[in-house]
């Protein structure tokens, strides 16, 4: 049965197969998150072409612009403070907390809904789930 794009983003797949990691490491760990160069089971290449995840630095800062604004505004509801000290300290969390989510997740949408190279195909899953059959 196919796996949705959704799907596959929130649990870093690989946009061509959606059966792949996309990342070594978790999120939020000790260990350094880090992207793989090709996929395990397709051979998709993720850098498409070198300097490719810049891009993602756009995503990224969109990604950062929404939590902030989220965050201020819930900031200004809850505590109803004016103090810029109190915002300061709330939007500088916000990034850092949020940094290696926006790495991973800037980088995904990047390659799942932005690049039109790169298109989803069901045989892969397919093959994979008769190798797993097969063990």
């Amino acid at each position: 049965m196919p796996t949705s794009k959704i799907h596959a983003l929130i649990h870093s797949k690989c946009p061509r197969c959606h059966v792949g990691n996309m990342f070594e490491g978790s999120v939020y760990g000790f260990s350094k998150q880090k992207t793989k160069d090709v996929c395990s089971v397709c051979n998709l290449t993720f850098e498409i072409e070198p300097g490719y995840f810049y891009a993602a630095m756009y995503v990224s800062y969109a990604m950062s612009v929404a939590e902030v604004v989220t965050f201020a505004l819930a900031t200004a509801v809850l505590t109803g403070s004016e103090s810029p000290w109190t915002y300061m300290l709330v939007l500088f969390a916000t990034i850092i907390i949020f940094a290696p989510f926006n790495f991973r997740y800037s980088r995904l949408v990047l390659l799942h809904f932005m690049t039109p190279k790169i298109s989803y195909d069901p045989k892969w899953e397919l093959i994979e789930e008769n190798i797993k059959k097969e063990r």
